[in-house]
């Protein structure tokens, strides 16, 4: 009877709590304002022309005579003018945090990583991770770890595809594994297997992928107070999130301890690097896990885009292959070494104008501390969330010219050379003070993968027609969809491989 009674109070309270959180979110959330964008986004008649959200904003950014647009209902101003987007990310880096309300989204997650804090904290962190990553011996395993993992697994799994019947794969799926398996790797020394021929489920990528998944979701609700109460009865998703963070915990406990009693000097993944400075070992799992996710998905959602893009660009394949040709030798199967990729300035280009179009983070977010006015004369109160959208910033002709929707590498070459562009028309990386110290070692895992396939293999999409759309999330992933009435469930990015012909048969 005490239990029955326990569980009809809470539930009562709940609907409680739901009633006065629907009370605030009418008076504070304005949902009679009348204005176009506002009705359009309460009403979601955008979807009725857009596939994704991000182009609807695109469209409206493009529209907008200073490249910046409000969204009333959501409190957040949403801009796609590189003057704001240094101003924010550089000039007044201090007057735009992450902010409390974000690191809140991600809190029981990343805690205290670097990519979930401000202040003294994240310059603790971006100094030691500065230090370790600028490191050529780290800069070096890291490159090994990914040669190993292209080497022994992913060409294997391919291989056992090519050439049959049914010999098709889902690549989003395979890029996930491929860079979970390397990431984890590089920042614990453990290795996951999710690339072995068997395509196993791996435990821990499951219960990080449902971490990521609902962690994201949070962002998504119309006020954090709905996301606070399910977690307050541990409801719904809340209880999903709770368990997946307990499990990606356990694991990431028993590492460090594991490694705790052993004599890691001589280990050179980040943990074991990270452990000569730090005690604290809830600290540790912190940074290492925010590494773990900013490694990860992102690679993959790069991979996945560039590869959806390259079907449709049978000439962009055919320059890749000629440039790396007169690199490497026609008849050299091994990967390109650090040098030889330092030579290719078309494959380069190629993959910076893949994430110019499809960056892994289509938008991010920042909260104004005080008053503020951006550049191109927009008022931006206390306590607004400013958001800067690289996707948008991508589709823009002001940036980009007349042909920006254009999938055209050429666009980063001087004279055959590849020419870096202003990194506030180009935030993919973010930009100043916050600018992604893995990027170099990003693109050099990006470009040695798609090296390794492009040269080897011939891969069609099973599907090259389809919209590409994407599920929200923290990172760009491209959502599936059903045929057949949903009786069969496919990937947009199924590919169908072929090993790559004597006389090259273009894709």
């Amino acid at each position: 009877m005490a239990f029955e009674a326990f569980a009809c109070l809470r539930i009562l309270l709940f609907f409680v709590s739901v009633a006065s959180f629907y009370f605030v979110f009418v008076l504070r959330l304005k949902p009679w304002c009348s204005c176009e964008i506002c009705q359009s986004f309460v009403s979601s008649t955008w979807s009725l022309e857009f596939s994704n959200l991000c182009d609807w904003y695109s469209h409206l950014l493009r529209r907008s005579e200073s490249g910046t647009i409000r969204v009333h209902v959501l409190d957040n101003i949403i801009t796609a003018n590189p003057e704001n987007v240094e101003y924010m990310l550089n000039t007044r880096f201090d007057n735009y945090p992450k902010g409390k309300p974000f690191s809140a989204i991600l809190g029981d997650l990343l805690g205290k990583g670097i990519f979930n804090v401000d202040g003294h904290l994240w310059k603790f962190q971006r100094k030691m991770a500065s230090l370790e990553l600028s490191n050529l011996s780290v800069k070096s395993y890291a490159f090994e770890i990914v040669v190993s993992e292209i080497r022994s697994r992913l060409i294997p799994l391919l291989s056992s595809v090519a050439g049959k019947e049914n010999g098709v794969l889902d690549l989003q799926d395979v890029f996930r594994r491929f860079s979970f398996d390397s990431i984890c790797k590089f920042s614990f020394g453990l290795d996951p297997g999710c690339l072995k021929l068997s395509l196993p489920v791996s435990e821990f990528a499951v219960a990080f992928d449902l971490a990521s998944k609902l962690s994201a979701g949070r962002a998504l609700t119309v006020s954090p107070l709905i996301w606070k109460i399910k977690r307050f009865f541990n409801l719904g998703s809340e209880k999903k999130l709770r368990e997946a963070i307990k499990l990606v915990n356990v694991l990431a406990e028993e590492l460090i301890k594991h490694k705790r009693n052993t004599d890691v000097s001589s280990h050179e993944d980040l943990l074991s690097r990270f452990m000569a400075t730090i005690d604290d070992d809830k600290f540790l799992r912190d940074i290492v896990i925010s590494f773990v996710l900013a490694g990860r998905d992102t690679i993959a959602s790069a991979l996945t885009t560039f590869f959806w893009l390259l079907s449709n660009h049978s000439d962009v394949i055919l320059a890749i292959r000629e440039e790396s040709d007169r690199v490497m030798g026609s008849k050299n199967r091994d990967l390109a070494s650090f040098e030889q990729l330092r030579e290719m300035h078309y494959l380069q280009a190629a993959v910076h104008e893949s994430m110019r179009l499809f960056p892994p983070v289509q938008f991010d977010s920042k909260f104004c501390q005080e008053d503020d006015i951006l550049p191109d004369g927009t008022f931006v109160a206390k306590g607004t969330r400013v958001t800067y959208h690289p996707y948008a910033m991508g589709r823009m002709e002001r940036i980009w010219g007349p042909n920006c929707l254009e999938f055209k590498p050429e666009r980063w070459l001087q004279d055959g050379v590849f020419k870096q562009v202003n990194p506030f028309n180009y935030p993919v990386f973010q930009a100043g003070p916050r600018v992604c110290l893995g990027k170099e070692m990003g693109l050099v895992e990006l470009k040695t993968v798609a090296l390794s396939l492009i040269r080897q293999f011939d891969i069609q999409l099973a599907s090259p027609n389809q919209t590409l759309q994407f599920t929200p999330g923290l990172t760009a992933t491209v959502k599936k969809w059903f045929a057949c009435g949903g009786t069969r469930k496919e990937s947009i990015v199924l590919a169908v491989v072929q090993s790559k012909t004597s006389n090259r048969m273009q894709i």
